[in-house]
């Protein structure tokens, strides 16, 4: 392997939106991680982690709307 050449990573994003939502909950098994670690790409990361965090506010702003509302 050149180690002038830049890594190419292989990770779907879709692959990566899952990465993404198990470890908002704090659940990874190990070979997931590792597998996970060599093969997602950073971008796709970035992203997924923005669209879970919305997500996240989304829900929890709809939660609070509705027990106040009662």
């Amino acid at each position: 392997m050149d180690p002038d050449k830049p890594v190419q990573r292989k990770g779907s994003f879709g692959a990566t939106m899952k990465a993404v939502f198990w470890s908002f909950f704090g659940v990874r098994k190990r070979k997931d991680y590792e597998h996970d670690s060599a093969n997602l790409n950073p971008i796709h990361v970035i992203i997924a982690a923005l669209i879970g965090v919305v997500l996240f506010i989304g829900i929890l702003i709809t939660v609070v709307r509705f027990a106040v509302s009662k």
